[in-house]
């Protein structure tokens, strides 16, 4: 039989029905410094987010998907972002975000389902790990008083692992009455360690309801900054995206898309307050799109895509690319941009320099077997 402690413990961590529930994943840790990874399942095109705009094959591939110039983000004289990311280029102007150009895990097959595992896992090949490289890196940090929090009915498999984690999916109770409420809160004011529960549990309840109101990109940015920064709060978050397989009308698509994303990251920065300076916000993608668009107005599984950086400790302003070029003497098997840039190690050194952990040891923990590359360093302060 349940206590009441660990019932309360439950309704601390679970109160409350989060219908953003199954975007977010929290865990927490002891440490000052806040590591958000947003992923984007489905594919996302690198192509159209940090656009090689000065290569001059790239027009000639895109077609009808080819955007304005002048309508971009310029960022320097060969790339510029999509038109929708307005906040994350104002970051990139306030030295508050980077880019990252030809990047891509060591997967090189088309598959979404072993593509997200290998990102996940960290693995050398799909399904190879049963564990998820986030929750090793929880595991390199002091753990706080409460275990992981999981607001989703699975656990997306980078969080899952040796580190506790616990899901809470929304209950299909009813809701308790106000009233009962009011007397359970004055049942427990006598009790420190389960008033203090409760308590907590109130203040979730209260976030999950606004949360409940509206599931738009920009209140999921919202609700995770609601968490993110209180004192007793989680200090690692996954945030799942998805909608980024734009085989089809990719223009409209994916211009929604970005400026989800762009909203999202907006509210998560406005939320997060003076948090926000120790805060680093890494987004990445299974693998990336075709260079040249299909018959159908979109664009086919590719190879490598784009990675983003943003927060209050990022070392921003910059964009961080070995160009292959689009040539088509350039492309990956005639048909993708190249990679020329390990994903796994851009997400250890990031990870490493956001938590303030060993970097050589991070990148053993999280992506053991994979090379350690010193060029992708120095992106996040400490």
């Amino acid at each position: 039989m349940m206590d009441r402690r660990n019932f309360l413990r439950g309704a601390a961590l679970g109160a409350g029905t989060l219908v953003i529930a199954p975007r977010m994943v929290f865990a927490n840790v002891e440490t000052a410094r806040r590591f958000v990874f947003i992923i984007q399942r489905g594919a996302a095109d690198g192509l159209d987010t940090v656009i090689p705009y000065g290569d001059p094959a790239l027009a000639g591939l895109r077609g009808p998907l080819t955007i304005d110039p002048g309508d971009m983000n310029k960022l320097d004289g060969l790339f510029a972002l999509h038109p929708s990311l307005e906040r994350l280029a104002g970051f990139y102007r306030d030295k508050q975000s980077l880019f990252v150009q030809a990047v891509a895990s060591p997967y090189r097959e088309r598959s979404h389902f072993d593509g997200q595992n290998m990102l996940e896992s960290g693995g050398l090949r799909p399904y190879e790990r049963p564990d998820g490289w986030l929750n090793r890196l929880s595991s390199l940090l002091p753990k706080s008083q409460e275990e992981a929090i999981a607001f989703s009915p699975t656990i997306p498999l980078a969080l899952r692992g040796a580190a506790p984690v616990t899901s809470y999916a929304p209950s299909s109770l009813p809701e308790a009455p106000d009233d009962l409420l009011t007397r359970v809160s004055a049942l427990y004011n006598a009790d420190s360690e389960l008033h203090a529960l409760w308590s907590m549990a109130m203040e979730n309840r209260g976030l999950a309801d606004a949360a409940s109101a509206k599931q738009d990109p920009a209140s999921v940015g919202t609700t995770a900054a609601e968490f993110l920064s209180r004192p007793n709060g989680p200090r690692i978050a996954m945030i799942e995206t998805a909608g980024w397989d734009t085989h089809a009308t990719q223009k409209q698509r994916l211009a929604n898309q970005l400026h989800g994303l762009d909203q999202m990251i907006g509210a998560l920065r406005d939320g997060l307050g003076d948090v926000w300076k120790d805060t680093t916000v890494l987004v990445a993608t299974e693998f990336g799109r075709t260079a040249a668009a299909n018959g159908t107005g979109g664009t086919d599984h590719g190879t490598a895509s784009a990675a983003m950086l943003v927060g209050g400790a990022v070392q921003g302003g910059q964009v961080i690319a070995d160009w292959p070029g689009l040539a088509t003497g350039n492309l990956y098997e005639g048909r993708d941009l190249a990679p020329t840039l390990d994903l796994d190690a851009l997400i250890a050194m990031v990870a490493a320099e956001s938590l303030e952990l060993d970097r050589e040891k991070t990148m053993r923990a999280l992506f053991p077997g994979r090379p350690f590359n010193h060029k992708i360093t120095g992106l996040v302060g400490a």
